[in-house]
């Protein structure tokens, strides 16, 4: 039933994709959205999966490919880490990524970001990793880094393709278009280095207080709204000579 309703929705509201070509003579830049042992780790906190799941798993692995290439080539990584304070609610969802708890902290496979010089992590205690990164000043560390770096095509990555991905990619967008973000040219969002979460119906009837969360329906809808809101939405991502987006065969 799940999945013929998600190809239902797919031919519904279908979702053209890309393959995109960053250019080896423009700044890339890379975020990675709260791939955190909280979120991706089996049995690591109250919002993590129960078991292995292969979009979850698959995310984690396309991310860490990716976030090798920028490193080596010394192109500007951001990483956002949710971590929030004890007794401070994120409705609707129950406790979770606590500061200075393991769950806040990034997966295994990339605690090694955390060496790399042209790595910025920004802890957030929100969904949405613009807003996050609001000083107290009001400045905001995540224009500041794209400024600084002249940053002209920002490649996205992490979970939740439709919450905290979504946001920051929203905001991104709206922010570019007042023309905050100079140079920003182009939001790209990678699906297959996205996932989201999965609560299948019949799990939440019979839990209090949960809502049901269809894995692959709710992170083609975050997809499709990204792409509504402006950013781009690549199947493939590569590094090469092109100057521009273009729509995959």
């Amino acid at each position: 039933m799940v999945s013929h309703t998600v190809e239902l929705l797919k031919s519904e509201i279908p979702l053209e994709q890309e393959s995109v070509v960053l250019a080896e003579d423009a700044v890339n830049g890379l975020v990675l959205v709260d791939i955190i042992n909280g979120f991706c780790t089996v049995g690591a906190g109250n919002l993590a999966p129960r078991e292995s799941n292969r979009q979850i798993s698959g995310m984690i692995n396309e991310a860490a490919r990716l976030a090798r290439v920028f490193c080596e080539k010394k192109l500007p990584v951001m990483t956002f880490l949710d971590s929030h304070h004890p007794n401070k609610a994120e409705d609707p969802y129950p406790p979770h990524c606590i500061i200075g708890s393991d769950e806040s902290n990034l997966v295994p496979a990339l605690r090694w970001l955390e060496n790399e010089s042209n790595v910025t992590i920004r802890r957030k205690d929100c969904f949405d990793g613009y807003l996050a990164s609001i000083e107290q000043d009001g400045s905001n560390v995540f224009v500041d880094w794209v400024k600084k770096n002249k940053i002209t095509t920002l490649l996205v990555v992490g979970v939740c393709t439709d919450i905290c991905v979504l946001d920051f990619v929203c905001s991104t967008m709206s922010a570019k278009n007042r023309g905050f973000l100079e140079p920003l040219e182009n939001v790209v969002v990678y699906s297959r280095g996205c996932a989201t979460f999965d609560i299948p119906l019949e799990v939440a009837r019979n839990t209090k207080g949960t809502m049901t969360h269809p894995q692959e329906f709710m992170h083609h809808v975050g997809l499709y709204m990204a792409k509504e809101r402006g950013a781009k939405i690549a199947n493939e991502v590569l590094f090469g000579e092109a100057e521009k987006l273009h729509p995959s065969e």
